[in-house]
């Protein structure tokens, strides 16, 4: 009987679990952790740069970020339009005295600086043909040229046609109103090929119009009575 009892306490399946391996396993961990910490003491953190990285990843990954949305005060609302910073009229008619009244293309052109905005008055003889609103081939090459030169203004433009035709008769156009508008139109357009993209402005004034000319000459004033205007005004002006 003792001899049945021995052989069962020495078996396999009588001996008790042991635990050596959580000793083991609780060594290893000290010791990456250690690691790990000696290696942090031992980088330079910038502290500039984890706040960025930090609020980037908190507007980012912020499930509860708010959207604001606009609400309309009223069922029809004129949109906002963002607008550059307009550039001071002395200094574009600094500019534009050496790029448009120095320049033999455009001989005869005019520039007037009022209260609130900068006139460039060009001469119609240099851009068109009597009763006509197609543009001359000699024109179109100044015209890009000043159109490169309006691309880099920031401030509202306008281009204002005069004409002063005394027979239309048999004529495409029936009236001054109506050859005015069409040729601020064509100089418009010789602009925007020229790469100008911002908002313009045309308007046709036929022969009215010409109350800012008087200090002109006699000779410019028959000139710019058949001309384009055109207008670059000053911040918070308007046509």
């Amino acid at each position: 009987m003792a001899d049945v009892t021995q052989s069962r306490a020495g078996s396999p399946n009588a001996k008790a679990p042991t635990s050596v391996w959580l000793i083991i396993f609780t060594d290893l961990v000290a010791l990456l952790l250690t690691f790990f910490v000696m290696l942090f003491s031992m980088s330079n953190v910038q502290i500039d740069r984890w706040k960025d990285m930090i609020d980037a990843l908190s507007q980012t990954l912020n499930p509860a970020k708010e959207t604001i949305t606009t609400i309309p005060a009223a069922e029809y609302n004129i949109s906002s339009i963002f607008r550059r910073r307009a550039i001071n009229l002395d200094y574009l008619l600094a500019v534009f005295e050496k790029k448009v009244v120095q320049n033999e293309a455009l001989k005869g052109s005019k520039l007037t600086l009022l209260e609130d905005r900068l006139i460039i008055s060009l001469p119609g003889p240099l851009l068109f043909e009597p009763n006509s609103a197609v543009l001359k081939e000699s024109a179109k090459e100044p015209l890009f040229t000043l159109g490169g030169l309006l691309r880099n203004v920031e401030n509202q433009l306008g281009v204002n046609g005069y004409s002063d035709e005394a027979d239309f008769e048999g004529k495409e156009y029936r009236s001054n109103w109506e050859l005015s508008l069409a040729r601020s139109i064509a100089v418009g357009n010789a602009f925007r090929r020229a790469g100008y993209t911002d908002e313009l402005l045309n308007f046709g004034y036929g022969n009215s119009h010409s109350s800012y000319l008087l200090e002109a000459t006699d000779e410019q004033r028959k000139t710019l009575s058949r001309r384009i205007d055109i207008v670059i005004l000053a911040a918070g002006s308007a046509i």
